[in-house]
């Protein structure tokens, strides 16, 4: 952690000391496993940041004793390329992988093809090995705030499995006989931050502990920014989801045009227009009590002035969102979050190691299952 000299300023809080509670709980639940968990990492593409992050994922990997096989397919292959195209094989590699029962995990490096034939792979990728959250059965437990599950309901053919709420839960302990759901790896990474901010309030009770806070995320993306304003919502925040050509609120609680005399709080989150007095970047940042930016641009700046004295930032995409002297208004900015994301894919893969030591019945082939659409949001 490392603050500015000059007084006024915010502090920069870096990743490193976020990262390092779940460093020490990534390895001492390593070193209760009965063999190292083994993850797959499927590269079907040429491209540069793909390749740096399966670097990346290797090292962190064999630093903790896990085991990690690269296998490349396509135009990953050989720097030449001869005959090799982008994507070539990545289906018969996830398959492979799917029913080799020595494999724990696998992560597959996208994008390749784009959204929707990516989406299709991310499909096909079993749900017992999807070490990334991104499997149509992860995302409906994301999205209904499902947050323990049985780990032989994900045999089941539908996405509806039964499962335990953020409000029926007594804390973030699973109950006898269930697991925690996987999430996606960034959006839990950001929420971890967020967490170690103090933007939540432990007093609170489970699943309502971001309850009071207003958070505004950019970027609508289905990797990063949905999930992740679903999960906030789910735990009490106001949430603006603020795209190129739309804002949406996200959010548990009841309409402000709600007459009834309950006016009862939602089990999960709603997606809803905001407020007329809400309908701007500009109006939104200047009621957040968190910023999370995940732009893909060089060039996407966040006004310093727009923001809330006080707020805290969050920078997600490899560059950097906010003007340089975002730490003028913001009382915390963390930069990056990679060091956080990289072990909540380690303990996804520990999780999927125990899914598998839990499931008494033998894992189901995913090309008998049917895929099940996102429900509407």
């Amino acid at each position: 952690m490392s603050t500015s000299s000059l007084s006024g300023k915010g502090l920069l809080l870096k990743a490193d000391p976020i990262a390092s509670a779940f460093r020490d709980e990534v390895q001492n639940t390593l070193t209760a496993c009965p063999r190292a968990p083994k993850l797959v990492g499927i590269l079907s593409t040429s491209s540069g940041p793909s390749r740096t992050y399966a670097e990346f994922t290797k090292k962190q990997c064999e630093s903790f004793g896990f085991q990690f096989v690269l296998k490349e397919t396509g135009a990953a292959i050989s720097n030449e390329g001869e005959g090799l195209g982008e994507g070539e094989g990545v289906e018969e590699a996830i398959m492979e992988a799917n029913e080799d029962d020595s494999v724990d995990g696998i992560m597959v490096y996208f994008p390749i093809f784009g959204p929707q034939q990516d989406h299709y792979l991310q499909q096909i990728v079993s749900p017992y090995k999807d070490v990334e959250g991104l499997h149509v059965k992860f995302h409906y437990n994301l999205y209904h705030n499902i947050r323990f599950i049985s780990p032989s309901s994900l045999s089941s053919p539908t996405s509806g499995s039964a499962g335990l709420t953020g409000a029926e839960a007594e804390n973030d302990v699973p109950p006898p006989g269930m697991v925690k759901s996987i999430l996606p790896c960034t959006p839990l990474a950001i929420v971890k931050c967020i967490e170690y901010a103090g933007v939540y309030n432990k007093i609170l009770p489970y699943g309502d502990r971001a309850y009071g806070k207003t958070v505004v995320v950019v970027n609508r993306s289905e990797v990063v920014g949905r999930p992740l304003a679903a999960l906030l919502a789910n735990d009490g925040a106001r949430v603006f989801s603020v795209d190129i050509d739309s804002i949406q609120e996200y959010t548990k609680r009841p309409s402000e045009s709600d007459s009834s005399s309950s006016r009862k709080y939602h089990p999960r989150h709603i997606v809803r227009p905001p407020p007329a007095t809400l309908n701007t970047l500009e109006a939104c940042l200047a009621v957040a009590d968190v910023v999370v930016s995940a732009v893909p641009n060089a060039n996407y700046k966040i006004p310093t002035a727009w923001l809330k004295d006080g707020c805290v930032c969050v920078n997600v995409a490899a560059e950097k969102n906010f003007e340089k002297d975002v730490r003028d208004k913001a009382s915390l900015y963390i930069p990056a979050v990679g060091k956080v994301t990289i072990l909540m894919l380690l303990r996804n893969l520990l999780r999927l190691q125990q899914y598998k030591s839990q499931t008494a019945t033998p894992l189901s082939d995913p090309e008998e299952e049917s895929v099940q659409p996102l429900p509407p949001q």
